[in-house]
């Protein structure tokens, strides 16, 4: 429970610190957005590394999604891919760190997220042949 808490404490300080440091311009032009992106490609890809390194190898693109929709998403939220809480400022950070999960996997992706009905979240990742 505290490591929950923790982490939804850190989430929101990471969103605050970026948009208060942030001038006007670069709220308006999404560089905020962007920059929790990327902060959360890098936790992304560091998380992957740990939960995979005594894990075999997928088979293919299909079990990675698996893998990132039950057992990824389960340990970091403590909560079911459907039922993630939120709101457009997270969801930079999230679609990073879906983003940079999958890229430390092989796969390269564009991960986009849309809230039609709170607390719904909708996550669409595009995979990107090489």
């Amino acid at each position: 429970m505290a490591d929950e808490a923790l982490f939804l404490l850190l989430h929101n300080e990471m969103v605050t610190g970026v948009y208060k440091s942030a001038d006007q311009g670069e709220v308006e032009n999404g560089r905020c957005i962007t920059k929790l992106e990327n902060m959360g490609f890098r936790v992304g890809q560091g998380l992957i590394e740990r939960f995979t390194k005594d894990t075999a190898r997928f088979k293919d693109e299909l079990d990675i999604m698996k893998f990132i929709c039950k057992d990824f998403w389960t340990t970091i939220f403590k909560k079911q891919i459907d039922n993630l809480r939120t709101n457009h400022q997270y969801l930079a950070f999230t679609c990073g760190l879906i983003r940079g999960g999958l890229s430390n996997l092989g796969i390269k992706s564009i991960v986009t997220a849309e809230v039609s009905a709170m607390p719904a979240c909708k996550f669409q990742v595009m995979i990107q042949k090489i």
